[in-house]
């Protein structure tokens, strides 16, 4: 699909330079509000209530940064991520980054499943074995719209979003939130560092919100676009690829701050605080704000989150094996075994441990998308920076310092998470 997508020239309007680019930021932002997100949100609402939607707030700046890294990467070199690191690193280093990769890919994954298989429980009441195995069918919807055309996969992604955007727009109104509690929120409170469990579940947001795999698809579908091979035509698509992710977002960032917003006003409020699993929120919606929809809509955007990652989950696996080792799979072949790691786990969890089971499950998948972060992230910033890979669009040197100062902090804060949960 590289350069499948026609651009408007030059002198064309604003507007519809804007559309013909709108889209490769909506399939990104689906990763920042993919079902491992829901707990952390829902943790930290119901205990602290409005006190951290700073560090949601954070951890989306942060990842406007890096997107616009991984989309200038693409643009600039017509390389993608995975692609730039087979040509820089040896072949051992380039298999282990691979490896590495693929362990994110399937954890991402993992969470895809059990999120769905819990919707699909709370919607129509199906055991979450059953859920778990009729994700499988995924794999065919997935292959089907794949195959229609690029164009046709980000407006289905587009359209979810808009379903989990609806959904919790109505959850707020419904849980009639302190608004002036949501403004103090946003500001950082020194608080959030010095409370041992508000810095806990602050590091669990950070590390849910940034996904690696995000990076390496980025780099790859902003090449759909068939731009001009020029300096002028690579400035405009920078331009317009960062407006678009960035956008794209701010509507993730609404999307994080809605589930703790929802938590805070329904639960922490009432006295709740010990909310921190995606059933027992679904289940005390209806009763603490009185509002029969409130569940079934929270259980409408968890089924919809999961479908959208799943998309995008697809394409950033095969955008990964493709780029570290020229291995092109049948697209079916490559998400059957994706899925097939990620399924089989979670339905022996979900048959031997139930409700709880999952939800632990779903942790440790982001435990493990945290272990990973860094070597996505490292690569990123020092392709971007590098002279002789990016010659005039090398990143200025504040871009740089920004950047280099998110990884560590990035890094230095997932290390510290992955400390607590082995050893604290």
């Amino acid at each position: 699909m590289y350069a499948s997508i026609k651009v408007p020239a030059h002198d064309a309007s604003f507007w519809r330079k804007l559309f013909a680019f709108w889209g490769p930021g909506l399939m990104v932002a689906v990763g920042y509000m993919d079902p491992g997100n829901w707990a952390t949100d829902i943790a930290g609402g119901a205990r602290y209530g409005y006190t951290l939607l700073s560090v949601i707030l954070i951890s989306n700046l942060f990842a406007m940064l890096l997107q616009h890294l991984a989309a200038k990467l693409g643009i600039v070199t017509g390389r993608d991520l995975a692609q730039a690191c087979r040509d820089h690193y040896s072949k051992p280093v380039a298999m282990v980054l691979w490896v590495l990769c693929e362990v994110a890919i399937a954890a991402c994954d993992l969470a895809e499943v059990i999120g769905s298989a819990i919707a699909l429980n709370l919607l129509f009441g199906l055991p979450l074995p059953w859920g778990v195995v009729l994700t499988i069918l995924d794999v065919l919807v997935v292959l089907y719209f794949q195959n229609k055309g690029f164009r046709i996969i980000e407006s289905i992604v587009a359209g979810l979003i808009v379903v989990i955007f609806g959904c919790f727009l109505y959850e707020i109104i419904a849980s009639n939130p302190d608004w002036l509690g949501i403004a103090a929120g946003l500001v950082p409170q020194t608080k959030v560092v010095t409370d041992p469990g508000m810095l806990y579940i602050a590091i669990g947001i950070l590390g849910a919100t940034v996904m690696p795999h995000n990076l390496y698809l980025h780099s790859s579908i902003v090449q759909t676009r068939a731009i001009e091979q020029t300096e002028q035509g690579k400035r405009m698509a920078i331009k317009f690829a960062t407006i678009d992710s960035t956008v794209a977002l701010f509507l993730a960032f609404f999307v994080n701050a809605a589930i703790l917003v929802t938590a805070a006003a329904a639960f922490h409020r009432n006295g709740y605080f010990n909310v921190a699993d995606i059933n027992d929120a679904h289940k005390l919606l209806a009763p603490v704000l009185g509002a029969g929809a409130a569940s079934v809509l929270f259980a409408v955007a968890l089924l919809a989150s999961g479908q959208n990652s799943t998309l995008t989950g697809t394409l950033a696996g095969q955008i990964v094996m493709e780029g570290f080792l020229h291995i092109r799979l049948k697209p079916w072949l490559r998400r059957l075994i994706t899925r097939a790691i990620a399924v089989v786990p979670a339905f022996i969890v979900t048959v031997l441990y139930g409700e709880k089971g999952t939800g632990e499950l779903l942790v440790l998948s982001q435990v493990i998308l945290s272990l990973q972060l860094s070597f996505a992230v490292v690569p990123l910033v020092l392709f971007t920076g590098s002279k002789l890979k990016m010659g005039v669009f090398t990143n200025s040197p504040l871009v740089k310092i920004l950047a280099w100062t998110v990884s560590a902090i990035i890094i230095t804060l997932n290390a510290y998470l992955l400390f607590e949960m082995f050893m604290g």
